[in-house]
Order: C-alpha cells, then sequence, then structure tokens
C-alpha cells in the first residue's frame, strides 16, 4: 500500500492501527482510575449536602428554645374540626404531636422523664383531673395548666416547672426539647400548655412511646 511517497505493508498498519487503539484504551483507564480516586462534583456535592443537615440538626438542638411561646409559627389546631384527634409522645424526640389519624396537625417541643423517673410508655387517655397550677412540696416544684393522663393526677401534661412563688424555674425550662429532665410527667411551653389544658378533650386517646 502506497501514501503519498510512502509505501507501507499491510503488516506494518495493523501494527500502528493496533498501537493506536492501544493509547485510546489506555487513555479511557486513567480517566476511569481519576473518576474513582477524585468522586465527582456531584458526589461532593451530596456529602456537602449531608454535612449541612448535620449541622442544621446541631443548630438546632443548641439553639435558643422560646419556652414560653408556640412550638410553631402556625395557629393551634381546631379540635372541633378533628374529633379522631389523639396526642402521639415521642419519649426519643422530645416531641409531642397532634395527630389526626396518621396526619401530624401540630408538634410541640416536650422534656418528658428523667431517667429513672421515666414517663410510662403505653396507650392512655386524658383524664377528667386538670388544673391551672400545682405545687408538689415533696419535689420542690409545680407547673402550671396541667392535664393528666395516668394514675388521675400523678401523670400529667403540664408547663415547664415552676418554684413555691410561682416563678418558672428558667434553666430548666431552657433545655424544653433538649433534655429529658422531669419527674415522669410531660413538659410543654408555657403556651402549649395552656392550648392544650384549654382545648384537649377528657377521653382523648395519648400514646407514648
Amino acid at each position: 500500500m502506497r501514501i503519498g511517497n510512502f509505501k507501507i505493508s499491510f503488516t506494518t498498519l495493523l501494527i500502528v492501527i493496533a498501537v493506536i487503539f492501544s493509547m485510546v484504551s489506555l487513555n479511557k483507564l486513567r480517566s476511569y482510575a481519576t473518576q474513582i480516586a477524585n468522586p465527582t462534583h456531584k458526589t461532593a456535592a451530596n456529602k456537602n449536602n449531608n454535612h449541612q443537615k448535620q449541622d442544621t440538626h446541631t443548630t438546632t438542638s443548641n439553639s435558643v428554645v422560646d419556652w414560653r411561646g408556640p412550638s410553631e409559627n402556625k395557629p393551634y389546631p381546631d379540635v372541633n374540626k378533628y374529633p379522631n384527634m389523639w396526642v402521639k409522645v415521642s419519649t426519643t424526640d422530645r416531641r409531642v404531636y397532634l395527630m389526626d389519624g396518621k396526619k401530624v396537625l401540630y408538634t410541640m417541643l416536650c422534656s418528658p422523664g428523667a431517667k429513672g423517673q421515666e414517663t410510662p410508655k403505653g396507650t392512655f387517655e386524658i383524664q377528667p383531673e386538670r388544673g391551672d397550677n400545682f405545687f408538689n412540696q415533696g419535689s420542690g416544684e409545680g407547673a402550671n395548666y396541667w392535664v393528666s393522663f395516668k394514675d388521675h393526677g400523678i401523670y400529667l401534661f403540664h408547663s415547664v416547672p415552676v418554684d413555691k412563688d410561682g416563678n418558672y424555674n428558667e434553666q430548666e425550662a431552657k433545655e424544653l426539647g433538649k433534655s429529658s429532665n422531669s419527674h415522669g410527667c410531660v413538659r410543654l411551653s408555657v403556651s402549649d400548655a395552656k392550648w392544650f389544658y384549654k382545648n384537649i378533650k377528657t377521653g382523648t386517646k395519648v400514646v407514648i412511646e
């Protein structure tokens, strides 16, 4: 075979083609190895997103709690529109969920029982006993807006704690939604507890997990 002024044998041509093919394959192999050694931009972006989510969770757990106000920036649900509303308490997440079937209507920060004084788990119901405030001489603390869910006045939903003079214990109140530090009751913000006291009806199902 003649190309221009050069005469090339068929065997030589095959060798040239084989060399070119080998170089192309080698470049592809190097590119693949580089991708393995250096994750793609998309993978890096996913890692950044995961890191940001973790940071957000950390920020939430360390943020200042408005223990006087409502837990959410939206109106409380109208209980009359949800005749089958029930209450779910997650002692792990430290949250109280107002539920309509499987739908969460509202989420409240809470502090359940401390280690050794855990909030009882199971299915209960809101009992007739409720009141504006109480003070327990034995524990040296009380609370406002209490509603019983077990043992008729023993285990309650109520506000963050108050002292004998009715002053809120701000140090413990600031741990709302972050720590489990009650004597077995479920602590709520002042606003949430007041709404709960005035609106959650006797007989409402309570599930504590």
